[in-house]
């Protein structure tokens, strides 16, 4: 069951009646039920391992909280940890490992076939096991004491609304929300609706716009110009983020209906001024995952140099295996660790400078450094996106190919655009960044639109909404199209 779905449009408001009719100290059963009924919607068997790893986390998790010896602590850790690394090693880079070594020993001059994997990738592993990772470390060091109760437990690890793409939660959080009596609240509700409509809006009608012009591209890439290869990568920019943010604007809409409030994902991430800004606002569970859990713990930036860079290679080469087992994510993650080693030693002399400069030339570097960290983000969209090495190849030897602004509409076109679905495109964007730009400086839009008066705030309410039932009614009944992190 997915968010932009009809299925969800009938399965949300009864899964808030049905937990807000249950008594306060059973609601925890209801909404693992109903978290299980929304994960098996597809395929019953995906309940098989998330149980097992449920099972397993819970069970470490106590152990932890009763041993004492160090040694044994760390014996139970590991297992715990080789319990569901090893599930997620199985069924995602399993296939990638094997032919990896085929490919290793061929070039060693020996040949051998790997055998075919038919494993199909469960849906949110990558989420659901880091989630579960986290805690049990967490309780290993001492910053939160195991979970007690193996319902609340198992909530906290398949709670439907973060379930399968995040954001990571972590048991500090996420734990005592759950266990909190939650009464209905009508300003709650009407934040959490008005939360859910963005998401809608950023999903069906920005990204799924987009996506088709963007596939036009990357998945036929035969004879294409420069200057739309550097279009469709601005678009994948813009496609990704409206995809996986307006899932995450869901998810934290639904859950607010619950009372629950989950982690923020994102903070307007186009209008960082450095690489290192924008992964303190984009994707920023995963962020903070990778800090506390293997960037801190390596030694962070509190070690010499040469170590401190290893550091940051290392993490962004594990994110980008995070993301998925092809070796462009690799090189995805290689890509901005070399990025933050760069920044390492300017953005320091950069920010020091832009300090002394007057305000307007100040303001200019300013926007120097924003156009110049998103054409830096959008040059990795492209590394993540392509369908293989050979792509990536093409792309870099063809981006220069005849670049003439004054034909933007022929290169548009080679992309199936018209001028008025070209300058739909550009205000859809424009409004996304106008969106972004408000909650940057002025915080929640919505809460912006309340102050404004009831009559401002009702006209958008009611023009996101026509805008998503008319993107919804453009396609055929019933159809949806998949999140993107739903392959991660």
């Amino acid at each position: 069951m997915v968010f932009n779905s009809l299925a969800y449009a009938a399965f949300l408001p009864l899964a808030v009646v049905l937990c807000f009719l249950t008594p306060a100290r059973r609601r925890w059963a209801v909404l693992l039920a109903l978290s299980c009924l929304f994960y098996a919607w597809a395929d019953p068997r995906l309940l098989l391992l998330l149980g097992a790893d449920v099972a397993v986390g819970y069970g470490a998790g106590r152990a932890l909280g009763a041993l004492r010896r160090p040694a044994a602590r760390r014996g139970v850790l590991a297992a715990g940890a080789a319990w569901l690394l090893g599930g997620l090693f199985l069924f995602k880079y399993l296939g990638f490992a094997a032919r990896t070594l085929a490919g290793l020993l061929g070039l060693a001059g020996l040949a051998w076939k790997p055998p075919a994997f038919s494993l199909v990738l469960p849906l949110g592993i990558s989420f659901y096991t880091f989630q579960s990772l986290g805690y049990l470390i967490d309780v290993y060091r001492g910053t939160l004491l195991p979970e007690r109760h193996p319902g609340y437990y198992a909530l906290f690890v398949c709670f439907f609304p973060q379930l399968v793409s995040g954001p990571i939660g972590r048991g500090g959080d996420l734990l005592p929300q759950l266990h909190a009596e939650h009464a209905p609240d009508p300003a709650r509700f009407t934040a959490g609706l008005q939360r859910i409509l963005a998401g809608l809006f950023k999903k069906v009608v920005i990204a799924d716009f987009l996506a088709g012009y963007v596939d036009s591209v990357f998945d036929s890439l035969t004879n294409q110009g420069g200057l739309t290869l550097i279009l469709a990568g601005v678009l994948y920019s813009f496609q990704l983020y409206c995809d996986f943010s307006g899932y995450t604007d869901m998810a934290a809409g639904s859950a607010q209906l619950f009372g629950i409030r989950l982690a923020e994902n994102f903070q307007s991430p186009y209008f960082s001024r450095s690489i290192k800004e924008f992964w303190r606002r984009w994707h920023i569970s995963l962020s903070r995952w990778f800090s506390e859990y293997l960037y801190i713990p390596l030694g962070g930036s509190r070690c010499p140099a040469p170590r401190h860079l290893a550091n940051l290679l290392l993490t962004f080469l594990a994110s980008g295996l995070w993301h998925g087992a092809a070796w462009n994510f690799v090189l995805w993650g290689l890509y901005h660790g070399l990025w933050l080693c760069l920044e390492t030693f300017t953005l320091p002399r950069v920010e020091a400078l832009q300090a002394r400069l007057p305000a307007p030339t100040g303001r200019l570097l300013a926007a120097g450094r924003t156009l110049t960290t998103f054409a830096a983000a959008t040059a990795g969209w492209v590394i993540f996106r392509v369908n293989s090495l050979a792509d990536l190849g093409y792309f870099a030897a063809n981006i220069t190919r005849g670049l003439n602004p004054l034909r933007l509409m022929a290169y548009a076109g080679a992309m199936g655009f018209t001028p008025a679905t070209l300058a739909l495109a550009a205000l859809l964007i424009g409004l996304l960044l106008a969106w972004d730009g408000c909650a940057l400086r002025r915080g929640d839009p919505f809460a912006v639109l309340g102050r404004a008066g009831r009559w401002p705030r009702r006209a958008v309410y009611y023009l996101l909404a026509l805008a998503v039932l008319a993107a919804a009614c453009s396609r055929p009944f019933g159809a949806t199209a998949d999140f993107i992190y739903f392959q991660f």
